[in-house]
């Protein structure tokens, strides 16, 4: 497949209703929070793995489609295949620790990576860990998301009717009522900003057909991650920015000012409890000359 040829910038809009969107294991899996501000956060790290997810899903391990960085994986396993899918033995004893000091070679156990794994010429990965299949820096990043609005987590008490062995049951003389937490946003819309680069594409191969599942995942992948600690999340809104240069026509966050997410009625104190309590707009007609914006959602 051939390599994208374009620059993109996008605004990527999602929300949550009673649910937890990114919990924080050093804050008792609170939701990510602002300190300074309480508007809340969500890890790029944590887009990255829906989006891994829904690929997974949709191409179910296909040929080009295999997911690098996922649940139990053996990642030195992973970087083996490349080794010996291009029959390349090591130089020496342990020299799977460093690349073949022929380029060819050291670039074939790279490229390798990139054509099987879609994260990896997706967002690159660094695959120096025992042995060694090279590090590639990903055309697709993204920011964290920040909720437009401050944030109020609520704790949740729940019940557990059932014990798990005789001896707490025995404890708790018949009662097997147990109590627990749980920890939720009433509300909150979110917005992240994302950037892939054709440049950087060119070394990995992230084509035009992996742009088009990227998009599909952004757009649907909260569908496929539902749970209780979540509650709803949606895809709200997806506006891209296609640059005619592969280069790029304008910096990044010009496009992005361009984007203006506000309250309906911003006289009303009260804080916002769904989408329809913001209008979304895009000033297009003040984009700088060869830049084009296409909203996806």
């Amino acid at each position: 497949m051939t390599a994208i040829t374009h620059r993109y910038e996008f605004v990527y809009l999602f929300d949550v209703t009673n649910g937890n969107p990114n919990g924080d294991p050093d804050a008792g899996n609170l939701p990510r929070l602002d300190p300074e501000t309480n508007h809340g956060l969500v890890t790029d790290v944590a887009l990255k793995r829906k989006i891994r997810n829904f690929v997974a899903l949709e191409k179910d391990d296909a040929p080009g489609h295999a997911i690098y960085m996922q649940e139990k994986a053996i990642l030195n396993q992973q970087h083996q295949k490349a080794w010996e899918a291009r029959d390349i033995p090591p130089d020496a004893k342990d020299a799977y620790k460093k690349l073949p000091k022929d380029e060819a070679k050291a670039r074939a156990i790279t490229a390798w990576m990139c054509s099987n794994f879609f994260d990896v010429r997706t967002f690159g990965a660094v695959m120096t860990t025992g042995v060694n299949a090279g590090q590639v820096r990903g055309p697709v990043q993204l920011a964290f998301a920040t909720s437009i609005d401050p944030v109020l987590p609520l704790e949740i008490s729940i019940t557990r009717m059932a014990v798990t062995t005789e001896k707490e049951a025995e404890a708790q003389s018949g009662d097997n009522r147990t109590m627990g937490r749980k920890h939720i946003l009433p509300y909150g819309l979110y917005r992240a900003h994302g950037f892939i680069s054709a440049k950087l594409a060119e070394r990995t191969g992230f084509s035009e057909d992996d742009l088009h599942l990227f998009w599909r995942a952004l757009a649907n992948m909260f569908e496929h991650d539902r749970s209780a600690a979540r509650g709803e999340m949606a895809a709200r809104k997806l506006i891209v920015f296609e640059h005619e240069h592969p280069m790029g026509n304008a910096p990044a966050h010009v496009l992005f000012d361009s984007v203006k997410v506000e309250r309906v009625k911003p006289e009303e104190a009260g804080p916002a409890r769904s989408f329809a309590d913001y209008r979304v707009s895009v000033t297009a007609e003040a984009l700088p000359r060869g830049v084009s914006v296409i909203e996806h959602l």
